[in-house]
């Protein structure tokens, strides 16, 4: 089945926990600070991958999380690293945050790969915090927390060339006789009801990958018919195949529909090369009709082709004309390599808003200072009250009325205010 837009949700492993531990063993006195390091947690990352070319995988699955780094051990041991998860999908795919729609990363190649969700660091254990005057430390940070987001995922084939036209106009016996493929192919609207791929050899060094994307109606940019859900699919390819149907009541109206309902979902549509072909040359009746419509669609500025899919009759060199087609239009190169992705948000600021029995304080850097923190002691409990001070938070819920004994709330945390 084909399956071209899945939503999911995925989460990256959370950092370990560094460790409070005092060295000890006989004969070593004051043996020192020795928490070890905990492990990186596991990324999330999309790799593309040729062997997909739907989205199914994601019908059943539809989460995805790496593990936790491992705790830091006592004599310095660090904790294991998380190994991270890598979601295999196809070229094509276009992954959007769920929540802001904004586009996260656009896949394209073979092993093209974009991490979407970054495992956290390991907490430092208390070895890192030792000092001449402070030599038994009892700070260590706990792992940096996970990150977890709904994604949406949008597969656009990838095709040099785009087969359009109004149901019935012929496009998956074009796509049959040209290629590999093996679309169902019925006389009666919708025939295809998900789009095809297919390769033409046309030499040895020559070919093309078609895509045949299911008929058109008038109202397809707005969801008529089966239009909307595969108009996307064009946007990928270099070129059209502009296939009309000879036995149409009016191809040339038809011909005026089509491509009024692409300029109208992607105004960018209109600009890609489009080769029109006037299908069924092959009876007699659109034989009679074919010396009109070639000359209508010649005053358009086209070089249309008559052609007939179920024969063969130039279908060859309709192909050509795309292949020379495409040697006039530039390719637009893919970016190759993608960043991790990163809010665009400040992590150091942050929002206070009064409650009931006292302020619910909230910021990215503020929440997970507060995961980070052992609070059971003080020593990490007063490093805690040291960063709130040089993010200037004390200042502000002074500023906001703040009494003493009320509490501050940061997530799950209750906090109580001493001045």
């Amino acid at each position: 089945m084909f399956v071209d837009q899945a939503r999911i949700l995925i989460r990256s492993g959370r950092g370990g926990d560094g460790a409070v531990h005092f060295h000890r063993e006989k004969f070593v006195p004051r043996g020192g600070p020795d928490g070890g390091d905990g492990g990186r947690g596991g990324d999330v990352i999309f790799e593309v991958t040729t062997h997909l070319n739907t989205l199914s995988t994601f019908r059943h699955v539809t989460r995805f999380a790496a593990q936790d780094g491992g705790r830091g051990g006592k004599n310095n041991m660090s904790g294991k690293s998380a190994p991270d998860v890598v979601i295999k999908v196809p070229p094509g795919t276009l992954i959007y945050d769920a929540v802001s729609s904004e586009l996260v990363g656009d896949l394209t190649e073979d092993g093209q790969r974009l991490t979407v969700a970054k495992g956290g660091r390991g907490g430092r254990g208390n070895q890192h915090f030792a000092t001449s005057r402070h030599q038994a430390p009892q700070i260590a940070e706990k792992g940096v927390p996970s990150q977890e987001r709904e994604l949406r995922l949008e597969l656009k084939l990838i095709a040099d060339v785009g087969i359009v036209g109004v149901p019935n106009a012929g496009k998956s016996s074009l796509l049959a006789a040209v290629s590999n493929a093996k679309p169902k192919i019925a006389d009666y609207p919708f025939t295809t009801i998900e789009p095809n791929l297919g390769v033409a050899e046309l030499d040895l060094d020559t070919s093309l990958v078609l895509a045949d994307i299911p008929g058109l109606i008038e109202g397809a940019h707005a969801g008529s018919g089966l239009g909307f859900d595969f108009l996307r699919h064009i946007q990928r390819t270099r070129a059209i195949i502009h296939l009309l149907d000879g036995l149409s009541e009016d191809p040339l109206a038809d011909f005026t529909q089509i491509n009024g309902e692409m300029a109208l979902f992607d105004p960018q549509l209109k600009t890609k090369p489009q080769v029109v072909a006037f299908n069924k040359i092959d009876l007699p009746d659109v034989k009679k009709r074919w010396p009109k419509v070639k000359a209508s669609l010649e005053k358009k500025g086209y070089k249309p082709l008559a052609i007939s899919a179920a024969t063969g009759e130039n279908v060859k060199e309709l192909l050509w004309q795309v292949i020379r087609r495409l040697a006039e239009t530039p390719v637009v190169e893919q970016q190759s390599e993608l960043p991790v992705y990163k809010p665009v948000e400040d992590p150091r600021e942050f929002k206070i808003e009064h409650v009931g029995d006292g302020f619910q304080l909230s910021g990215a850097a503020i929440e997970r200072a507060a995961e980070m923190t052992y609070w059971e002691y003080d020593d990490s409990v007063r490093r805690f009250q040291k960063l709130m001070e040089r993010l200037g938070v004390d200042d502000a819920l002074r500023k906001a009325g703040i009494q003493e004994g009320q509490i501050v709330h940061i997530k799950d945390y209750e906090l109580v205010w001493e001045d």
